[in-house]
């Protein structure tokens, strides 16, 4: 990062001159030429002598000083600086910033330990010195690979549904999508017995799962919707913030045996009720007056419904309607979303099959409720009673989604993600509003079973039903997501986009500004910039595994073995301190350091932890991985054969091609006959399966 060192009488004057049109975007080279009476071509010509920076550059740091000053020494937001430093796209101005001071804006009201000025300059290979960092005592997730960090989240994400069947909305929707979209607002209790709350909860929910069944509609989640239950916001605005083009009030109440439901559909364009209804039935026919709401519902907003999704729609949960009852009290305790709630939802739930013995989805919340009782502890004690229930809920009803996402949750729990899978997509062809199924199973597809283009296209579902609910937070992971699911498949300007969303979210979000910098190199393929931005990530923590091991492969990349060693041996020493075991497959990058500087003991003690990594390799990688092994012991013939059989292989990352070439044992292999043929095979595969990639997207609208 270049700087203005010192300031003579005409550098003065630019920049006081930049700083009375500070806020106009459009001051440029061009104005600030005109504003100082000179050519263009002379102030471009000044200014690099005196600057050492282009004439854009100069006014570019002036802007950014600036808003670093701003941020210093006032409240605004870092949006609100962005606009008035002259940035027009916050995003742009966060990018900006964090090349030009090495963190965001959001980063720079934190305590500074260090001068980001001096900091920057500092050439990595200079660093040889041990730096030792407190134990970060916030989160131990920090020492994880970004894909951990990703499944964490994700797996998480599935509380949301959960707990209250949720599907979100997305800004980013088409209008198509905008015509067949709806929020059922919070039904209001009309009787003066607050008891009766949950019977009217109850009501809105059925409504809200049944036309969740349909896949032609779009359906805002409970939780979206929950905040306006006291509001004073017209039909508008609440319209606008969802994104829905209808909007579905009720209320309703229970007396003695009769339920009395007032329902009313509105279209938010004109705040005009386009179908209402009063419903006074017998509480044993509440199905189907819920059946039938749902319905009209649909035919109303001309959603297509399918035979399959009619099928689903008039099934009756239970023929008993005091299990019903009991399920919807389970409901109710659920939503409090802690152990107390959890527990005194499971007593309902086995009340309500004390009631009825088959009722498959109190099976099924039951199995849910020890999922979340055992959720993120290292001893699962549910997870027996967990399996248990899901078997039974499969068993009285195979085609409830919810039965489906509990026996996927017991694979959860029970880390057998692979056969999670399965049961999560079949969840999907009976709730295709399930978004966050959706972003577990891209999350899985991501790590567990890799297949980049379900990956993405999960990514990409999940996002036009998961965004609009979701806090600053969560945005901030699920376009991270989405971003590392573009790049994977080689779409690197999208992902750039994705990833600056992320950032525009959360500026301080720790594995964005990791990503970042490899979508970068996508776009660039600048090696050196790539291992500059990875030391200044990796000065903010050094303790985190990742982002050092990907700092000491940029060295090795560009065969610096002395310092990729000083690097990789903090690696180890960070594995070594917290008994994990990451990258199992970076040992042949390791083994291979350690040989070129003469540590052959260490090299062949990493190279045989290759080898056993190699033995338990069944992924879409095996033969490439293969090939590197045949690589360090001089066999390029073996080599060559298991790249060509690598070639064939469907769904492998981007980052194959970014690298892989890259790598000094593979330039090792350049010279043989047979390498330009192969290796053109594997980049042909890989665009070969972009482009389909690409052509299904588009005929599914997800791009």
């Amino acid at each position: 990062m270049s700087t203005i060192s010192s300031k003579g009488k005409f550098i003065k004057e630019a920049e006081a001159l930049i700083l009375e049109n500070l806020s106009d975007e459009q001051f440029g080279v061009s104005e600030l030429a005109d504003e100082m009476h000179m050519s263009r071509s002379n102030l471009l010509r000044k200014i690099k002598k005196q600057t050492e920076l282009s004439a854009s550059q100069f006014i570019r740091q002036v802007r950014l000083q600036k808003g670093m000053e701003l941020l210093k020494e006032t409240e605004l937001t870092v949006s609100e600086i962005s606009y008035k430093v002259g940035f027009s796209n916050n995003s742009y101005f966060i990018k900006c910033f964090r090349e030009h001071y090495g963190f965001s804006p959001g980063e720079s009201r934190k305590e500074v330990i260090e001068d980001p000025e001096i900091e920057s300059q500092i050439e990595p290979e200079h660093i040889k010195t041990e730096v030792f960092v407190e134990e970060d005592k916030t989160s131990f997730l920090k020492k994880y690979s970004l894909q951990v960090v990703l499944a964490t989240f994700l797996i998480i994400a599935v509380v949301s549904y959960l707990f209250i069947q949720n599907s979100s909305s997305n800004s980013e929707v088409s209008s198509n999508n905008l015509k067949k979209s709806i929020a059922i607002l919070p039904f209001k209790n009309m009787s003066s017995d607050s008891t009766n709350l949950y019977f009217v909860n109850g009501l809105m929910e059925s409504t809200l799962n049944n036309l969740q069944k349909i896949e032609d509609l779009r359906v805002i989640s409970r939780t979206s919707v929950e905040k306006y239950r006291n509001t004073d916001k017209t039909v508008l605005e609440i319209a606008e913030e969802l994104n829905v083009a209808y909007l579905l009030e009720g209320s309703g109440q229970r007396i003695g045996n009769q339920v009395l439901l007032n329902i009313q559909l509105i279209d938010a364009s004109n705040d005009m009720p386009i179908w209402a209804q009063q419903y006074n039935n017998k509480v044993v026919d509440v199905f189907s007056l819920q059946n039938t709401v749902a319905k009209k519902i649909a035919e109303a907003i001309k959603a297509k419904v399918t035979p399959a999704e009619l099928q689903q729609i008039n099934k009756k949960p239970t023929e008993n309607i005091l299990a019903y009852d009991y399920y919807l009290k389970g409901l109710e305790n659920q939503n409090e979303q802690s152990e107390a709630g959890l527990n005194k939802a499971i007593l309902n739930f086995e009340k309500a099959i004390e009631e009825d013995s088959k009722y498959a989805n109190a099976h099924a919340q039951i199995a849910i409720c020890y999922y979340y009782l055992d959720v993120n502890k290292i001893e699962k004690k549910y997870l027996d009673k967990l399996n248990e229930y899901a078997d039974n809920s499969l068993l009285y009803d195979s085609t409830s989604e919810l039965s489906l996402i509990a026996k996927a949750l017991y694979y959860i729990n029970a880390n057998e993600f692979r056969l999670a899978i399965p049961y999560l997509e079949k969840a999907l062809d009976y709730n295709p509003n399930a978004s966050s199924v959706v972003l577990i199973l891209s999350d899985l597809y991501a790590r567990v079973v890799p297949d980049t283009n379900k990956y993405l296209t999960y990514a990409l579902k999940g996002i036009k039903l998961n965004v609009e609910a979701n806090d600053s937070i969560s945005k901030s992971f699920i376009y991270l997501n989405l971003s590392n699911a573009l790049v994977q498949n080689g779409f690197a300007k999208e992902a750039s986009k994705y990833i600056e969303e992320s950032l525009n979210y959360n500026p301080e979000n720790q594995y964005s500004t990791y990503l970042i910098n490899f979508i970068d190199y996508a776009n660039d393929k600048d090696l050196n910039s790539l291992r500059e931005k990875m030391f200044i990530e990796w000065r903010k923590d050094t303790t985190r595994a990742d982002i050092t091991q990907e700092l000491a492969k940029t060295y090795y990349f560009q065969e610096d073995y002395e310092n990729a060693l000083v690097y990789y041996e903090k690696y180890i020493n960070i594995l070594s301190t917290n008994k994990i075991d990451l990258y199992p497959a970076e040992n042949i990058k390791i083994a291979y350091t350690y040989k070129k500087l003469g540590f052959s003991d260490k090299a062949e003690k990493y190279f045989n932890k290759y080898k056993d990594y190699l033995e338990k390799d069944e992924s879409i990688y095996r033969e490439a991985s293969l090939a590197m092994l045949y690589l360090y012991e001089s066999k390029p013939d073996k080599a060559i054969d298991a790249y060509n059989k690598f070639s064939l292989q469907d769904g492998f990352q981007y980052w194959i091609l970014l690298f892989l070439e890259e790598d000094p044992l593979v330039k090792s292999l350049s010279t043989h006959p047979k390498y330009d043929e192969v290796f053109q095979k594997i980049k042909d595969r890989f665009w070969e399966n972009h482009n389909r990639l690409k052509k299904s997207l588009k005929e599914q609208e997800l791009i």
